[in-house]
């Protein structure tokens, strides 16, 4: 009921994150220990979620779930085709404070941020 409700009643004392669920809050809460409790057996690779190793995995296995319907390009992860999509609609997210220039990806913009650095 709590989800319907938007009643967070779990908080991190390291950060203030609140949740609807404690289990929720003992995950998140492996962020501030660093505890990594799931291990990846083909490269060592280590996280604190079973969701994360999970698409981890696809890296190994090539699985490609989230496939682009106007290319056909796949992606093993949904953020990545989200983020690939603005390809074909042309959004920009992230815009220069400082020029106003717009663009397609966070690392484009920090990319482009070097450019006002120099001229400081």
């Amino acid at each position: 009921m709590r989800i319907h409700s938007g009643e967070r009643p779990y908080k991190c004392e390291e950060c203030g994150y609140t949740c609807n669920q404690s289990s929720t809050l003992k995950t998140h809460m492996r962020i501030h220990s660093g505890e990594r409790l799931y291990k990846c057996e083909e490269c060592g690779y280590a996280c604190n979620q079973s969701s994360i190793l999970k698409t981890h995995m696809r890296i190994h296995s090539g699985e490609r779930l989230y496939k682009c319907e106007e290319c056909g390009y796949a992606f093993n992860r949904s953020y990545d085709l989200k983020t690939h999509m603005r390809i074909h609609s042309g959004e920009r997210m992230y815009k220069c404070e400082v020029c106003g220039k717009a663009f397609k990806q966070s690392g484009h913009l920090k990319t482009h941020m070097r450019i006002h650095k120099k001229t400081c």
